[in-house]
């Protein structure tokens, strides 16, 4: 596949953490309608921090290894260092995407920011204050109600 970093590579041939988390403090759900990919991201929290992360993503090998990487950068964060994962950070630690996956990235940080949201809702009774928006390609977009 060119294009792509050796570390895309790795967490696309043997991605970290797959699979559901039995009763996930939080759950996040996003989908590319354009694309087509879906993530399903688990968290597992104990004392403010995330001890556990898990993704279910069914999608290219992008969305794949951007799924696996949010998941290890996620483990052992606090819900505040947690929300401040962005995309890029993703893409940082996964060595670069081509132009045309970066939506990948983009979902990956969505779902982590939905699964906080999920959490935090079911703990303290609200959430991030975020509402979905579509851009022009369909893409799900969060954003901070103002």
């Amino acid at each position: 596949m060119e294009g792509y970093s050796n570390k895309v590579m790795e967490h696309f041939r043997n991605p970290k953490n797959v699979g559901e988390i039995e009763n996930p403090d939080g759950i996040g759900h996003v989908g590319n309608p354009v694309c087509g990919d879906i993530m399903e991201l688990y968290i597992k929290v104990k004392d403010g921090r995330i001890v556990d992360a898990k993704f279910k993503t069914f999608g290219c090998g992008a969305a794949i290894a951007t799924s696996s990487m949010v998941t290890e950068l996620v483990k052992g964060k606090t819900i505040e260092e947690a929300l401040k994962i962005s995309n890029q950070a993703v893409v940082e630690a996964l060595g670069g995407l081509p132009p045309i996956k970066m939506h990948c990235s983009v979902l990956a940080e969505q779902a982590l920011k939905k699964a906080i949201d999920d959490y935090l809702k079911k703990t303290t009774g609200k959430g991030l204050d975020i509402k979905e928006d579509k851009n022009n390609d369909g893409e799900c977009i969060l954003k901070k109600n103002v």
